[in-house]
């Protein structure tokens, strides 16, 4: 993941801090639009960080086995493709 990692790190730390609020909106009785807003932004934020793994996976793993063998490229790919579609069915 290497230069991204930072960056990921940094959105979770965020993403915790967004979760640990709504926690409290509910504990304290925020009206309902409030929560859902709240929870709608750490949302977002998640799947920022997913696409920001996903674009790191494609750019450092894959892009470094244009040279490697077609059966491991092809490997690699169909693992991409069944995360991908794991992830797409829990948004």
């Amino acid at each position: 993941m290497g230069r991204e990692k930072q960056e990921v790190l940094t959105r979770l730390k965020r993403i915790e801090g967004q979760i640990r609020g709504l926690q409290r909106m509910i504990e304290e009785e925020a009206t309902c639009q409030d929560i859902l807003v709240q929870a709608s932004a750490a949302l977002a934020a998640i799947k920022k960080v997913s696409a920001i793994v996903v674009q790191a996976h494609l750019e450092n793993c894959l892009g470094k086995q244009k040279k490697g063998s077609g059966i491991k490229r092809n490997e690699s790919l169909q693992e991409l493709k069944e995360v991908i579609s794991r992830y797409i069915n829990l948004t």
